[in-house]
């Protein structure tokens, strides 16, 4: 061993101590690879900055700006409906199809892309369900890396595989795009049952203040509101106006949705002069007991959930918001019925906060002063058109909008940017970088999302976690140290059975892809896996082939793009991916090597 490569090993076990005591954000750590590595003299300053320039690192940049694209048009709410709609709210039904249908996206295009493409979806069905976003991202992210093993597209190492399985100077039979398929399904389908069944147990629970919506912060602030009810109406119900039925003030709760059963009509902003009839259904905010109470009082039944308003009121369509009286408003002196505060504004007032005193009924007839807070419920549209008003706005807003202007009028052109992308990789070859970008540039030109809005989607500790682990893959294979490590390993195990080789060469291809790139670790190993079987009297094809897909068991650490991609997003730590990541990986090889002893037939 020379000191170079001793070197590098103390650099690999101090960045997995950074990793797990998370001493430092895990980009930092990626950014103290750029510096240390050239510092110390195992990569070039070059090679400590090409990471920004990879094909994999602009290809994550661009592929997430074509995802921000998608849901800003709108199209990311129509995928997520249909899941919602088969899975409900059962975390296991969603578990099961969103990590199953990106493991099938993904192994047709890169495991990335699919993973990238599908992560505004997962956000928001996330939301409406309110199934922690953390217990959806890492099945969704590690189904993503095990589709790529579904057919010889599906990743990098695996498509490498025909032009490196060369022996003696001959070429090797190629394998057909479905030989490992059997294999791939099986994976995937251990994954899912894996993650539906003992999830709740190794993944996180989301539940912190971090994970909260700022509506449900809102909620919880205001002791009086609790949460949103769905309720229907009896067919005998004697038809009354809301101010008939003063729901408000008998309740203390407010109707912020009618559904008319007659007129297949949806109401988002009811007045007191509504009607309420037999058949309808109603959306009510408020505490459960005084829901209740209305419930029983007036004979409506309550609902498990939202099903009529599942769309309108979901958490990424309306919500709360808290705003002030300005000091040159003009409802100064007024009150809200006097103004028609609801038809002016399209919103619903829940609560007025005023001489730190909170009113939950009789909101219209008091007079309202500068330094009044109203907490508003409604869509985000409307609380943003509110927002950009031109000065002096009548309203100031005291917390964050979580929603956005949605863009639907550009959907077809966010469709025709990643139809054209796709089309450039699959079909003309072209480098996946400069097809993703390529699809990216037209968002923004024709409109479907603006330039700043591009570069405030992208999430910028990926870009640098993933550029600063690239040249220590770089110093791995530029010293010699995974060669020789892989050599000594091949050295120890002398003449094993094939099945036992094949373990080998597994296990070892799993840890070579923690550290390296998993296209760096097929290349090295093929070579040197096809002869050692050869010498064992196994099948040099098979141990490539375990070689390619074993390239895809990288779950431990975050090192893997989809993993760094779903980090922040999921709020995951180091530690998660290890206690959920060290389970898959040995489940992953046992899977792996149980399809080949029995439907392969390798004794």
């Amino acid at each position: 061993m020379t000191p170079e490569m001793l070197l590098t090993m103390i650099v690999l076990a101090f960045v997995i101590f950074l990793f797990v005591s998370e001493w430092v954000r895990v980009d930092v750590v990626g950014i103290m690879m750029m510096v240390i590595l050239p510092l110390i003299g195992l990569v070039t300053p070059k090679e400590a900055f090409i990471g920004f320039s990879s094909n994999a690192v602009v290809s994550i940049i661009a592929v997430i700006i074509i995802g921000a694209g998608l849901d800003k048009t709108g199209i990311m709410n129509k995928v997520a409906s249909p899941i919602i709609k088969l899975a409900g709210k059962s975390e296991k039904r969603i578990i099961t199809f969103i990590a199953g249908t990106v493991g099938i996206i993904s192994s047709m295009m890169q495991n990335i892309g699919a993973a990238a493409l599908f992560l505004p979806a997962a956000q928001r069905i996330a939301k409406r369900t309110g199934v922690p976003i953390s217990r959806i991202l890492m099945p969704m992210g590690f189904c993503a890396i095990i589709g790529g093993t579904l057919t010889l597209v599906g990743a990098s190492p695996t498509i490498l595989l025909n032009d490196l399985m060369i022996l003696n100077g001959e070429k090797l039979k190629p394998f057909g795009l479905f030989t490992q398929t059997p294999i791939g399904i099986c994976l995937l389908a251990a994954a899912i049952i894996y993650f539906a069944f003992f999830g709740k147990y190794i993944l996180p629970s989301g539940s912190g203040q971090s994970d909260k919506g700022i509506s449900d912060l809102l909620m919880e602030a205001y002791t009086g509101l609790e949460s949103i009810f769905e309720l229907s109406v009896p067919q005998n119900f004697s038809p009354q106006s809301l101010v008939q039925l003063a729901i408000r003030e008998k309740y203390l709760v407010t109707v912020v949705a009618i559904a008319k059963d007659k007129k297949k009509e949806k109401i988002l902003v009811p007045r007191s002069s509504d009607i309420i009839e037999g058949g309808d259904t109603i959306a009510i905010v408020g505490k459960k007991r005084n829901v209740e109470i209305l419930a029983k009082e007036l004979g409506f039944t309550i609902k498990d959930g939202l099903e009529v308003f599942a769309e309108e009121l979901a958490k990424t369509n309306a919500g709360l918001a808290e705003t002030i009286i300005t000091p040159r408003s003009e409802l100064i002196g007024k009150t809200l019925s006097e103004i028609k505060f609801k038809e002016l504004y399209g919103v619903t007032p829940l609560a007025l906060l005023k001489n730190n005193k909170v009113f939950y009924s009789g909101l219209t007839n008091i007079r309202l002063a500068m330094g009044d807070t109203l907490l508003l419920f409604g869509p985000w549209e409307k609380f943003h058109i509110l927002k950009s008003r031109p000065q002096p706005r009548p309203l100031a807003f005291a917390s964050p909008l979580e929603g956005e202007i949605l863009k639907p009028h550009k959907a077809k052109w966010a469709v025709f940017w990643l139809a054209l992308a796709l089309a450039q990789i699959i079909f003309f070859k072209v480098k996946l970088s400069v097809a993703l970008m390529s699809g990216a540039l037209g968002m923004v030109i024709t409109g479907v999302l603006t330039v700043d809005e591009a570069y405030r989607s992208v999430d910028w500790m990926t870009v640098f976690l993933l550029a600063g682990l690239i040249p220590l893959g770089i110093a791995f294979e530029k010293t010699g140290t995974a060669s020789y490590i892989a050599h000594k390993v091949l050295e120890l195990i002398g003449q094993p059975s094939p099945i036992v080789l094949l373990t080998v060469i597994g296990i070892m291809t799993s840890f070579f892809t923690l550290v390296i790139s998993n296209v760096g670790a097929t290349v090295l190993l093929v070579p040197l896996c096809m002869n050692m079987a050869v010498m064992a009297g196994g099948d040099p094809r098979m141990a490539a082939l375990v070689v390619g897909l074993s390239a895809s068991n990288t779950f431990v650490l975050p090192t893997h793009q989809v993993n760094a991609l779903i980090m922040r997003p999921g709020g995951y730590r180091t530690i998660d991916y290890a206690k959920a990541g060290t389970i898959m990986t040995i489940l992953f090889l046992v899977v792996e090597l149980g399809v080949l002893y029995f439907f392969y037939g390798i004794q």
